[in-house]
């Protein structure tokens, strides 16, 4: 007893601090939880305008394994499209095609065959259109485009970067938004050319 008279005091100072912690512990506000930021990316899906071309049509025909409609990349050419055919038949003449030619969308590859006569159907990557048909401007080669007259291989392939970049023409006049081809040059080809159907 006289020991608890003695310490009466500390103890009791004691008890009241821990008495106090415990209640400010059981009191207090919780702490606000971190706000949290959230930062939206577009897809990079979303960046492709709804207008690219991805991919090209291509009618495959003549001396290849499967002759069928193929979906292609935009910048292939003819041999993309033979191998995308199951490759050349064993009657295939190669040395009458341009396999390194562009192709463009809706446009027809035909692959001769050895002894098959030179005129290739309209709108065909096989070579010149046969005299007097006029030359379908979305699908012709750089070859056919070349036989125009006044048209050599540079304006050919400016005409065949133009369509790439904008689609098919929609008449023979937009031929002359094409660098070079101005009105003169128009009166010399436009009855050697068309847009097709």
């Amino acid at each position: 007893m006289d020991l608890l008279q003695r310490f009466r005091v500390p103890i009791m100072i004691a008890l009241t601090i821990t008495v106090g912690i415990a209640i400010y512990l059981v009191l207090r506000p919780a702490p606000a939880s971190p706000a949290i930021t959230v930062t939206l990316r577009p897809s990079p899906s979303a960046a492709l305008t709804p207008t690219a071309r991805t991919a090209l049509r291509v009618y495959v025909s003549g001396a290849v394994q499967h002759p069928d409609v193929y979906s292609l990349p935009v910048d292939s050419i003819v041999r993309d499209a033979m191998i995308a055919a199951g490759g050349p038949a064993d009657d295939a003449d190669l040395d009458r095609i341009n396999l390194a030619a562009p192709l463009g969308d809706g446009m027809q590859v035909h692959f001769p065959r050895k002894g098959e006569p030179a005129a290739a159907p309209g709108g065909s990557a096989s070579g010149a259109a046969p005299a007097g048909t006029p030359i379908d401007i979305n699908t012709a080669s750089l070859e056919q485009l070349d036989s125009l007259p006044g048209i050599g291989p540079v304006i050919a392939q400016r005409i065949i970067d133009y369509r790439t970049t904008n689609g098919p023409l929609a008449s023979i006049e937009q031929i002359k938004e094409v660098k070079g081809i101005g009105d003169v040059l128009f009166d010399k080809i436009k009855d050697h050319i068309t847009v097709g159907p």
